[in-house]
């Protein structure tokens, strides 16, 4: 596999990630909204190396589809062009940003939701649960006492290592969880918004998921 990340949208999260990327050597390809054109400025100047192309030549070109738009905004993209392709679901819905949304609120998780809209996505949840400001601060090179986890959770195995790669080049421990254990990585989860290493992070699904029982 080469080493092309595919970012759709140009928010903070999405030009936070595209840095991580290109300082671990990847190529970033990333595509900003048409309708807000500083975007394109904003990418040059905070992502010099990436491309910002269409939204189709990232998902056609790309090893890995970083999801980053606002939850409410996905139906815009050409979900059926993922078909095959390995997608990070990083989203939140944020209700001050996306609104009500009964058929997310109504799923398991929200990324149960986003997989209904193409289930021939092979959508990872993932990179969810902590901060685009905490990305930078908290990478850290393998090893380190101070490393991050970060979960990884999928019911495609295969799909799943290859974004646990991609989490160990970014900076971060990853952990794999199933597809069911993504809900615990939403807001008002156990470990959103705190830093844990894996021990801990698996340590309080687990607590959540007793609970829950």
């Amino acid at each position: 596999m080469s080493k092309r990340l595919g970012i759709l949208g140009a928010g903070k999260v999405g030009t936070t990630l595209g840095r991580l990327a290109l300082a671990a050597g990847w190529e970033v390809l990333i595509s900003a909204s048409p309708t807000r054109p500083m975007q394109a400025m904003i990418v040059e100047t905070m992502l010099p190396g990436a491309r910002l192309v269409p939204e189709a030549q990232v998902i056609a070109d790309s090893d890995i589809v970083v999801l980053a738009v606002p939850i409410s905004k996905v139906e815009t993209i050409d979900v059926a062009a993922l078909s095959g392709k390995v997608v990070i679901d990083a989203m939140n819905h944020w209700y001050p940003v996306d609104g009500a949304h009964d058929a997310i609120e109504d799923a398991p998780s929200s990324s149960h939701w986003v997989a209904s809209l193409n289930p021939a996505m092979r959508l990872v949840k993932s990179l969810n649960h902590l901060g685009y400001h905490d990305m930078e601060t908290d990478a850290r090179p393998a090893g380190d006492p101070e490393r991050r986890a970060v979960a990884a959770a999928s019911d495609d195995v295969e799909a799943r290592a290859i974004v646990a790669d991609l989490l160990d080049a970014l900076g971060f421990d990853p952990v794999d969880l199933p597809f069911a254990d993504g809900r615990h990585l939403e807001g008002g989860g156990p470990i959103f918004g705190r830093w844990v290493d894996a021990a801990g992070l698996r340590s309080a699904i687990s607590r959540a998921k007793e609970k829950a029982a």
